[in-house]
């Protein structure tokens, strides 16, 4: 039976609701455009540290680029609770060794599938190295993303460091036009490809 991982994510939260509690929740994300539905929606539940980490960017330049629309977005939006950043240092050298031999694969496919893992690994680390609760993606968002492949991935990286994986498809509740809504409102840079070398051609919101 095919998991509802919306549904899943729900009652997470209205559990922690319930109890009046706010957890911390490090999150991944991977450009400003694809957190601000995600962050106006978790920023009522969860007390946010934003984890940027894109070493699949093909350059510094697009790499800085996305990362002053993240600030620009923190900077703009108004949370019922703080949020805030963290921000890796380019390197595209883990990507790139990640990637090796797998340069031939679609988009979409397993070189993407290597992209997450690493990713979100970095993630899940700083998660359990900062003492949070959860730590979850936005890479869920966007309609080219494989929310089950996400998942499956978050949760195995979660029994890896002991930390706990927020589920989410982020794509529900209309939740990718609601980013391009936001985008717009927020005058932040979109891109119009995944991120790294392989990806450009591949419109990749």
């Amino acid at each position: 039976m095919k998991e509802n991982y919306q549904r899943l994510m729900d009652d997470i939260i209205a559990g922690h609701v319930k109890a009046g509690e706010k957890p911390t929740l490090l999150l991944h994300s991977c450009c400003g455009p694809c957190s601000s539905y995600v962050l106006e929606y978790l920023a009522r539940y969860f007390r946010v540290t934003v984890f940027y980490y894109n070493p699949n960017m093909d350059t510094a330049e697009e790499y800085q680029r996305r990362m002053q629309a993240q600030q620009q977005l923190l900077e703009r939006a108004q949370y019922p609770n703080p949020v805030s950043l963290v921000v890796a240092p380019y390197d595209h050298v883990p990507f790139a060794e990640a990637a090796a031999g797998l340069e031939q694969e679609p988009e979409g496919g397993a070189r993407c599938t290597a992209c997450f893992i690493l990713r979100l690994e970095e993630a899940a680390k700083a998660a359990k190295e900062g003492g949070y609760d959860y730590f979850a993606a936005t890479l869920t968002v966007s309609p080219h993303k494989d929310a089950p492949r996400i998942n499956a991935i978050g949760r195995s990286l979660a029994e890896k460091y002991g930390v706990a994986w927020l589920p989410s498809d982020f794509k529900k509740k209309e939740g990718f036009k609601r980013s391009t809504i936001l985008s717009k409102e927020y005058d932040l840079y979109r891109q119009d490809y995944c991120g790294c070398e392989f990806s450009k051609g591949h419109l990749q919101p």
